[in-house]
């Protein structure tokens, strides 16, 4: 394995660290979130201008033509300063659908739309009852006229609110959890009987539910009652990319903390030369560590095609989880009664680790998918036997 970036990728590290400190102090982001939906137009538009929408998108699409790499960086940057703009949403999740699935006229319109910055999306897959199953649909889809109608509702549809275009997961056939019978449809954000219900998350990120009652659909992405492998192949790279950013605020959370220490005085010295607060400091670093490791092996694994790439994204989601509260904890209470407030950023990125924990499958569930991985693979020694 290579863990050496390529200058390209060390360009794009430095620009996005130094588009972090000039823009992403703690009362910017701060000021950044209180925004109508929680992220800055204006950032946005430099994100365009930087390249950095353009990355994972192939050069004949208008493109950088990155690949996980690539994004893995861009992300681990976005996590140390708790970027708060929707590229996970816009970009990853909703542009990757397209350029998988969509027709070659749906993928001209948007994508270069998408790239300079003009187009907000979305993905509607969640529903009350799915519990992280990709397959638990119960919003339906029908031709009626030659025309996809959708009824149902979505929930936790990040980027919901700003989303221009949305692309839905609902069910054209089959039974509420097969895996066979999902159809994936591009709708408009404003269309008649499409209606949001918008919150916000606990960090900060504006999320919507979203009600659709006889809604046309525009186009269908991918073949109509196959769009699981579809979905299921761009929620990897997402989860893969959300792991990176979850380990830039590791970092962060534990540079912070451990500067707190070093410069925090009791007795006459600093805490940090207390031992016991030295072994939970080492704590802290060993698991930010491991999961350093377990997304290395992950994004080599997935950028090469191995057998393994599955099983290993899924027990570095695990590590993201168990590290992002063993850290998380950590931090607050190293930091005494500070690391509580809001007047201070370390809370911020314990609620940042906290959703992510959450998104595509926490801990706890995404442990279970992975024993069932390892269990359905066959054993050495088996055939033999």
């Amino acid at each position: 394995m290579n863990f050496n970036l390529s200058e390209e990728q060390n360009q794009i590290r430095d620009s996005i660290a130094r588009f972090v400190q000039e823009n992403y102090a703690f009362d910017q982001r701060n000021a950044v979130v209180a925004l109508e939906h929680g992220f800055s137009e204006q950032h946005w538009q430099q994100f365009a201008e930087l390249g950095w929408l353009s990355i994972p998108f192939a050069e004949e699409q208008g493109g950088f033509g990155g690949g996980p790499v690539d994004t893995m960086v861009l992300m681990q940057e976005f996590g140390r300063g708790l970027v708060a703009e929707p590229y996970l949403a816009t970009v990853l999740l909703f542009g990757g659908l397209l350029q998988a699935g969509a027709s070659e006229a749906i993928q001209g319109e948007y994508i270069p739309a998408i790239i300079g910055g003009e187009l907000q999306g979305a993905f509607a897959y969640l529903e009350r009852q799915s519990r992280y199953a990709l397959t638990d649909i119960t919003t339906t889809a029908e031709q009626k006229d030659g025309k996809w109608i959708v009824n149902g509702e979505k929930t936790v549809v990040l980027n919901g609110g700003a989303a221009q275009k949305i692309i839905v997961a609902a069910r054209s056939a089959g039974e509420q959890a097969d895996e066979s019978g999902i159809t994936l449809l591009l709708v408009d954000a404003g269309s008649a009987g499409l209606e949001r219900t918008l919150y916000r998350m606990t960090d900060g990120q504006e999320a919507a539910n979203i009600t659709l009652s006889n809604v046309e659909a525009k186009a269908v992405i991918g073949s109509p009652g196959e769009g699981y492998g579809l979905m299921a192949s761009i929620v990897d790279e997402a989860r893969l990319a959300l792991c990176a950013n979850a380990l830039g605020a590791l970092e962060s959370l534990n540079a912070q903390t451990l500067d707190y220490c070093k410069t925090r005085e009791q007795f006459g010295v600093a805490i940090g030369s207390f031992q016991a607060l030295q072994h939970r400091l080492v704590d802290m670093f060993g698991a930010c560590e491991n999961v350093k490791s377990l997304l290395y092996r992950a994004v080599c694994a997935v950028q090469d095609g191995t057998e393994d790439a599955q099983r290993s994204l899924l027990a570095l989601k695990v590590m993201v989880g168990r590290a992002g509260k063993l850290i998380g904890g950590e931090a607050i209470q190293l930091h005494g009664g500070m690391g509580m407030t809001d007047e201070l950023s370390v809370g911020f990125y314990v609620k940042h680790l906290m959703i992510i924990n959450t998104l595509f499958g926490d801990a706890d569930y995404t442990q279970q998918l992975f024993a069932q991985l390892v269990n359905a693979a066959p054993q050495a020694g088996s055939a033999a036997a």
